[in-house]
């Protein structure tokens, strides 16, 4: 029987029987090592518009930190852990977003999801009978949300507003409630 010496961090064998037998170890060990691969857990994003399926994007967040972002029609890999998704509706004026937290654990797939509630908003400007091209400011809370031009409808999250219309110097103000579903017209009439 031969030894096996060790020398200077590595393993001297003595003769073909040891360097067999040293082989054999080693593959016993890489063999025999536990699958360290974790199992990819996922993060599955759905907006809804008024209860039905809506368009939209999402940014998913760890600690502050981006970890993924893109439409919200998709599933997203990521790590298990917990995460902020910031999911935002397209189309809408107002550009409302909602922030919600998950929590995916390993090999696992959770939901962020939000519901939506908009209405159509649309205002007619009219001057001596006709139509004008007045300008319309649609505000929340003394802040301005977006300007619309005569005749366009725009969408916007359910909730109250002020409307603003200006034609040549004149202006007229509108408090408008939206409710959800709700198409609303409004006539600036001059």
């Amino acid at each position: 029987m031969r030894i096996l010496n060790q020398t200077g961090g590595r393993l001297r064998a003595e003769g073909r029987w040891a360097e067999g037998l040293g082989l054999l170890l080693v593959a016993g060990l890489v063999g025999s090592a536990p699958s360290a691969k974790a199992q990819e857990s996922q993060i599955r994003c759905t907006i809804t518009e008024n209860g039905s399926p809506g368009r939209g994007t999402v940014l998913i967040e760890k600690d502050g930190r981006k970890v993924a972002s893109g439409s919200c029609a998709r599933t997203y890999a990521v790590p298990p852990g917990k995460f902020k998704a910031t999911l935002r509706l397209d189309g809408a004026l107002d550009n409302p977003a909602r922030t919600v937290e998950v929590d995916v654990a390993e090999g696992q797939t959770a939901s962020a999801t939000a519901n939506f509630q908009t209405a159509m908003l649309e205002v007619r400007v009219e001057a001596k009978g006709q139509r004008g091209t007045g300008l319309v400011a649609v505000e929340q809370d003394g802040r301005r949300i977006g300007t619309l031009g005569s005749g366009v409808g725009a969408k916007l999250s359910a909730g109250r507003y002020d409307v603003v219309v200006r034609l040549r110097g004149q202006e007229k103000r509108y408090e408008v409630e939206l409710r959800p579903g709700q198409r609303r017209l409004v006539r600036a009439q001059f």
